[in-house]
């Protein structure tokens, strides 16, 4: 029986993107992102939208939950979940093949493995009752309620701990999101040779440089977004952020913000690696071969 997803999956500066969308026009099927800054207006140069190559030989591709709340607001992976659903039901209604592609491994694989997510609306009397708490105290609840954390920036942040704590004081309460959609996908993941990758990685950093990105996080701030909500985005924003507000100077800035790309591409692949283990299926392409993308993927809509 004929997949309804296809997911690309890959480290940052892999390509997915790119052989994505070819893909999409090539089969008449639309991006779904899974990626977990880009669905915040004005970050376009540090999150690597790339907007442009959804267009393919004059072909406009459509694209999903890309620039979809502003960057003030809060977007949690319950969010996302939903919004993906709603979605991919549109699309399947309309007979249109969901390509879903990112590097967000949570997010990717709270779809491929169904993550049982509660909403989680604000609780005011939680909030008021943790407002006076430390950090360490917050991280001391948040660890209670879920050992494993899977995001170590919520261990960081104040107003991230709060959040995360009442999201898991949802879940204790077994709440439920709506129906889920059968999926049934194949997925595919781009891969370099570790050097390769490292030197993609900085040569889209030095481009990304070179078109305004410092520019972009300034016009982010005089909007209203504070020091520390860019910061809390972590990579471009946290470290172009610091350089702004003089914490670092250019060439130190530039150096850590390289070595951090370098150091997530790693986390994201070790992500993906545990999802194989946990028995989702992962086919490997070697670099930007779409050829080959493109048999592997025919092979299962036929």
């Amino acid at each position: 029986m004929a997949k309804n997803l296809i997911v690309i999956l890959g480290p940052t500066a892999s390509g997915k993107t790119k052989l994505a969308a070819r893909l999409a026009a090539q089969i008449g099927g639309e991006i779904i992102s899974a990626d977990s800054r880009q669905v915040y207006r004005g970050m376009d140069i540090g999150t690597g939208k790339d907007l442009n190559q959804y267009v393919v030989d004059g072909k406009k591709v459509g694209y999903h939950l890309i620039d979809i709340v502003d960057a003030c607001e809060e977007f949690s992976l319950f969010d996302f979940q939903q919004k993906f659903y709603d979605v991919f039901s549109r699309l399947n209604q309309r007979k249109v093949l969901p390509i879903m592609v990112g590097g967000t491994g949570l997010y990717i694989e709270s779809i491929l493995a169904a993550y049982d997510l509660p909403p989680a609306p604000e609780n005011e009397k939680l909030r008021r009752s943790l407002s006076a708490k430390t950090i360490n105290e917050l991280q001391e609840i948040l660890l209670s309620l879920k050992p494993q954390a899977h995001n170590k920036t919520d261990l960081e942040d104040t107003r991230r701990l709060v959040r995360a704590i009442e999201i898991e004081t949802a879940r204790m309460m077994n709440l439920r999101g709506k129906e889920k959609p059968v999926i049934d996908a194949a997925v595919f993941g781009i891969r370099w040779p570790r050097p390769v990758l490292r030197q993609r990685i900085t040569l889209r950093l030095q481009e990304r440089l070179g078109q305004k990105m410092v520019e972009e996080v300034k016009a982010l701030h005089d909007k209203g977004i504070s020091w520390p909500r860019l910061e809390s985005f972590g990579l471009e924003y946290r470290f172009i952020a610091m350089y702004l507000q003089k914490k670092l100077d250019y060439q130190e800035m530039v150096k850590k913000l390289n070595t951090g790309i370098h150091q997530f591409a790693k986390r994201q692949e070790t992500w993906f690696r545990r999802m194989e283990k946990r028995g989702i299926g992962v086919k490997w392409i070697d670099g930007d071969d779409y050829k080959l993308l493109q048999e592997s993927v025919m092979k299962y809509l036929e």
